[in-house]
């Protein structure tokens, strides 16, 4: 049974603000506890409840296994070396396959930090290869596109926007610039970001009911995005 969500240890993330001070090993397994018990578990137990009640928005598709990220950054390639991350942050991908959260387009993405603040949203942030071909098809067809652009007005209604990991500054090769939907073709990802998160909710239920609430409204994006690039 899935882990009733009670609310994050508070809503000013005064463990990351304090991580963010004494990035040493030592200190961290001190304090570890603060951790597992105000934000990973919580975490665990939000995106496992968001899930469940996600489900139904998405009756032509499944839902993956929720996970949640690790607090230990991946130093090998960066010149910063502080070993971990001032912010907790999971998802709940659209199973596809074999692939994992990365490599599927997400019902549900939420993130925690001091330095970038709350938010959440849903999509795909990066989309390359094959798959970027094929979203870029699907946007270009008049009925398929069509759908989208339908979709993606609903949305800027809403004060839903836009983002993906990388936007060109010029349409792809053979694309007109003045093509209705050469702002989505310009990106490679898709996603769409919730309104400003309600961060004084953090410790409390009401951040979940929200979540929730806000993730069906934006489902009809994600299934149009998993038929484009599965």
């Amino acid at each position: 049974m899935t882990t009733r969500f009670e609310g994050f240890a508070d809503n000013k993330l005064a463990f990351f603000k304090k991580l963010a001070k004494n990035q040493d090993r030592d200190w961290f397994n001190e304090h570890k506890s603060e951790y597992e018990d105000g934000w990973r578990a919580p975490m665990e137990a939000f995106l496992g409840e968001a899930r469940e009640k996600l489900d139904g928005a998405y009756p032509h598709l499944e839902l993956g296994e929720p996970r949640v990220l690790r607090i230990y950054r991946d130093v090998r390639f960066s010149k910063d070396k502080t070993p971990y991350k001032t912010s907790v942050a999971g998802g709940i991908a659209i199973k596809i396959g074999s692939g994992g959260m990365m490599d599927a387009p997400s019902a549900l993405y939420v993130h925690f930090s001091i330095d970038e603040g709350c938010f959440a949203g849903a999509g795909q942030y990066h989309v390359e290869g094959p798959k970027l071909e094929q979203l870029r098809r699907a946007l270009l067809d008049e009925k398929r596109g069509g759908e989208l652009s339908s979709i993606a007005r609903s949305l800027k209604k809403k004060g839903f926007t836009f983002a993906a990991a990388e936007t060109l500054k010029k349409p792809p090769k053979g694309v007109d610039p003045d093509h209705p939907r050469v702002d989505f073709l310009k990106m490679k990802g898709l996603v769409v970001m919730f309104p400003d998160m309600p961060q004084a909710k953090l410790a409390t239920r009401d951040i979940l009911d929200w979540t929730v609430k806000t993730a069906k409204v934006a489902a009809p994006l994600v299934e149009w995005l998993a038929f484009s690039v599965s």
